[in-house]
């Protein structure tokens, strides 16, 4: 799950570079490789911080591909849900 959520994010980065877009593409950069590399209980903080490109005021969906951006706060979730089940089994 991690690694769909670090492709999702590898587009939405390369499409934050193409339309020029500073402020997506530095607050995207760090995310594809923490998702890659972090240790499975760093993961919830990588995702967590993914997902707060979704704000209600401000959201990474008006700037950059709406598919793309869909895309990876989907994969965000399902990860979320995941760890989640994964902590729920390990008490």
């Amino acid at each position: 799950a991690a690694l769909a959520a670090a492709r999702c994010a590898d587009r939405l980065l390369a499409a934050a570079r193409d339309l020029g877009s500073a402020r997506w593409e530095a607050f995207l950069a760090p995310i594809p490789e923490r998702l890659r590399d972090a240790p499975p209980g760093e993961l919830r903080s990588v995702a967590r911080r993914g997902r707060a490109a979704f704000g209600a005021k401000d959201s990474i969906a008006d700037v950059l591909p709406w598919d793309d951006a869909m895309a990876f706060r989907d994969a965000l979730d399902r990860l979320l849900k995941l760890l989640a089940r994964r902590e729920a089994v390990e008490g």
